[in-house]
């Protein structure tokens, strides 16, 4: 999930947490959505509105899933789901490139 063909690139980015996550929305051919993104070192939690799959491309991400009580660490490569209507909270330790695809 390094490379998308046939896609419209959205220029406004999205930041967040002062600059340090960063992140582009694509649109592909048919219709879905991806966000492709860089973190930097820093916690962070988010909250969801749809259902996500955060994909991992680089570096690794320490995840607090929700209703989870333990840290999973996902590393480049690695991928997991997280619901609609959640939240959930990352510890990032180094610069970490992600893709997040928004399910339907």
């Amino acid at each position: 999930m390094t490379e998308f063909k046939d896609v419209t690139a959205i220029a406004q980015s999205n930041v967040y947490f002062d600059g340090k996550v960063v992140s582009h929305q694509i649109i592909l051919a048919d219709g879905t959505k991806k966000t492709l993104g860089v973190m930097m070192a820093g916690e962070y939690t988010f909250d969801t509105a749809v259902a996500e799959i955060m994909a991992v491309t680089s570096g690794e991400m320490n995840v607090l899933l929700p209703g989870a009580n333990e840290w999973q660490v996902f590393k480049a490569g690695e991928s997991y789901q997280i619901a609609a209507n959640s939240q959930f909270s990352l510890k990032i330790s180094g610069v970490c490139d992600y893709v997040c695809s928004y399910l339907p």
